[in-house]
């Protein structure tokens, strides 16, 4: 019996039965972080620095917030609120501590950033830059394309292995011209079947199913 210890066998994936896709690059190439991908991600945590040095003047004294609320009933406000501009509005003073939570998160997650983008760790970048995003809503749009763009340059480079977008492209049209000179179709989803004439498969749609006997009604002969 031969011996087939030397053959690599083909992985598959856990939940598929088709190959598991090989990457381009290495497993710590992907999951880390190159020059511009650490700069870019810097520039994140010193955003966020800048927003939490925004905040430290609400933190030393107390502040006037509006307040706004729906009308109780027709145009009518509820008690100490005033009709402005087609809306319900209330002054409110608000302790310093009110502050607190969202500077404490901004920091913590600001400096979790800058860790992460010194470790070139590129899962720890993207994870506390959706949390800033979630956090802050509007403000943290900046945060939402810091991670965004980490995870499409880490899909063109496990994929392709070149993060850049023209990069990417040009290996793109590379691996479709080697299918082609080699005869390789790509992988699309066809529900084409073949199909049973005069006792020869022929490949073409799939035959239509045939009458069952319970539950199609007899037809009527046609006249001549």
């Amino acid at each position: 019996m031969p011996d087939n210890s030397d053959v690599p066998a083909e992985k598959t994936s856990r939940f598929s039965r088709r190959p598991r896709k090989v990457s381009a690059v290495s497993r710590e190439v992907v999951l880390g972080l190159d020059k511009i991908e650490r700069t870019v991600s810097l520039v994140g945590g010193a955003i966020a620095m800048v927003l939490a040095a925004y905040e430290i003047p609400d933190l030393l004294h107390n502040r006037h917030i509006i307040e706004t609320a729906k009308y109780v009933k027709g145009k009518t406000c509820a008690t100490g609120y005033k009709h402005v501009a087609a809306q319900c509005q209330k002054s409110v003073l608000v302790h310093p501590s009110y502050w607190l939570p969202q500077f404490l998160l901004i920091v913590v997650f600001g400096l979790g950033i800058i860790l992460f983008a010194l470790l070139r760790k590129r899962v720890g970048v993207v994870t506390t830059a959706l949390v800033l995003w979630l956090a802050l809503s509007t403000a943290g749009l900046p945060f939402l394309f810091v991670a965004g763009w980490l995870i499409m340059r880490a899909f063109r480079l496990q994929k392709y292995g070149d993060a850049s977008f023209s990069g990417s492209n040009r290996r793109a049209k590379e691996i479709a011209k080697e299918r082609r000179a080699s005869g390789t179709p790509a992988r699309t989803k066809s529900r084409s079947k073949t199909t049973v004439t005069d006792g020869v498969l022929v490949p073409g749609r799939a035959a239509p199913p045939t009458a069952s006997k319970r539950y199609t009604p007899k037809q009527k002969p046609r006249k001549r």
